[in-house]
């Protein structure tokens, strides 16, 4: 799947200007660190209140407490993940870059679990886009 997206996605598509790429790999993962912690109450209020409201689950029928589970699922997932990959993005590591990779994959699924086709194919287009023109950064 790499070498189709390496294909289309920096081959054949425009390519960003240097000046652009090299400051989402000098700002990109400041910018995620940033965004995780003014996150991270949201999303501990979200559980939290997903727990409490879990007994009453049954009134909004089975798929919305099994969609919320799910969300919540990839969404931990996700932010594991970012975590891992954020001290190798500040150091410009492969590595790191691959985890990215897997991010925007694992995304991916959870759109089209969720339905959500925008998502799927805007998001997922855009992160993949932007992924691949910044690859050659990190070694």
């Amino acid at each position: 799947m790499e070498k189709v997206c390496e294909e289309y996605l920096v081959k054949k598509a425009p390519s960003l200007p240097d000046g652009v790429k090299e400051a989402i790999v000098k700002f990109g993962p400041w910018i995620t660190l940033i965004l995780m912690i003014m996150a991270a109450p949201i999303i501990l209020g979200a559980l939290g209140l997903g727990t409490i409201l879990m007994p009453l689950g049954f009134l909004g029928g089975l798929g919305s407490g099994l969609n919320y589970s799910l969300s919540m699922i990839f969404t931990a997932v996700i932010l594991v993940m970012e975590l891992i990959a954020l001290p190798g993005l500040f150091k410009r590591l492969k590595s790191a870059w691959n985890i990215m990779f897997y991010v925007t994959l694992i995304q991916a699924v959870h759109s089209l679990i969720s339905f959500n086709l925008g998502g799927l194919i805007i998001g997922t287009l855009l992160s993949l886009y932007i992924l691949f023109q910044i690859k050659s950064y990190y070694k």
